[in-house]
C-alpha cells in the first residue's frame, strides 16, 4: 500500500493522475507508473542528442495543455522526447509518428518504448526525415523537430501546410540562432499566422509556434 501511495503521490505532483473519461483509472494508472520507472530508471543513461528531462516534461505539458492528437516527432534518436510525447497521447487519445535515420538508435528506441510501455502509440519510422516527411500526408496538430538543423527551415515549409489550425509546430536547440536555426527562426516569424516564443528555460533553447485558428 505504502509504495502504491507513492507512485500516486508522485503522478499528483506531476499532474497526471486523472484519467481521461471513460478510462479505467487503475489502468491509467498502472501505465503511468511503468513510464515514470523507466524515466527516472534513465534519467541520467539518455546520450545521442536526446533531450534534458525538463525539455520532455516541457513538449508532454504542450501536448495535455492543448489536448493534441496527432503527432510526428524529427529526430527519434534512442527516444527520451518521443516517451515524453507518446506518454501525453495516451491520454489525449493520440499517436506519435517518430522518424530517425540511423539503425542502431532506431532499434533502440523501439526497445525502450516497449519497455516504457508505449509502443502502442507510437509509429516509429526508419529512414530519412527528408523524403519521408514530404510523403507524410498529415495533418498533424504537433510537431517536434530535432534533427540536423540546416534543415529545420525545410521540414517547416513542408509541413505548414499539414499543421492544423491551433497546432503547435516546435524546435529544439534553438537558444544560439545561428545558420540554419537563425534561417529557421527568421521564416518561422515572418508567417502571420504564426506565432512563435522562445522558451529558454531549457539549456538548449525550444521554440514554440502555434498556428493561429
Amino acid at each position: 500500500m505504502k509504495k502504491l501511495v507513492s507512485i500516486v503521490h508522485v503522478l499528483f505532483i506531476l499532474g497526471v493522475t486523472g484519467p481521461r473519461e471513460g478510462h479505467s483509472q487503475s489502468i491509467e494508472t498502472e501505465l503511468d507508473a511503468r513510464v515514470m520507472d523507466f524515466l527516472q530508471s534513465q534519467r541520467q543513461n539518455w546520450r545521442d542528442w536526446n533531450v534534458s528531462y525538463d525539455d520532455g516534461r516541457l513538449l508532454y505539458d504542450i501536448i495535455i495543455k492543448n489536448g493534441y492528437t496527432r503527432a510526428l516527432e524529427i529526430g527519434t534518436s534512442t527516444g527520451h522526447s518521443s516517451i515524453w510525447i507518446a506518454w501525453a497521447l495516451s491520454k489525449t487519445g493520440g499517436r506519435l509518428i517518430t522518424l530517425e535515420i540511423n539503425a542502431d538508435r532506431h532499434a533502440r528506441a523501439v526497445e525502450n518504448f516497449r519497455l516504457a510501455g508505449l509502443s502502442d502509440y507510437i509509429d516509429a519510422q526508419l529512414g530519412d526525415a527528408h523524403q519521408i516527411v514530404k510523403r507524410l500526408p498529415g495533418p498533424f496538430d504537433f510537431v517536434f523537430s530535432d534533427a540536423d538543423k540546416a534543415w529545420y527551415k525545410q521540414y517547416f515549409i513542408d509541413l505548414y501546410p499539414k499543421l492544423q489550425p491551433g497546432g503547435c509546430f516546435t524546435a529544439h536547440n534553438v537558444r544560439n540562432a545561428y545558420g540554419g536555426i537563425k534561417d529557421f527562426l527568421d521564416y518561422i516569424r515572418e508567417q502571420s499566422d504564426m506565432q512563435t516564443t522562445i522558451d529558454k528555460t531549457s539549456r538548449s533553447g525550444i521554440s514554440i509556434s502555434y498556428k493561429k485558428q
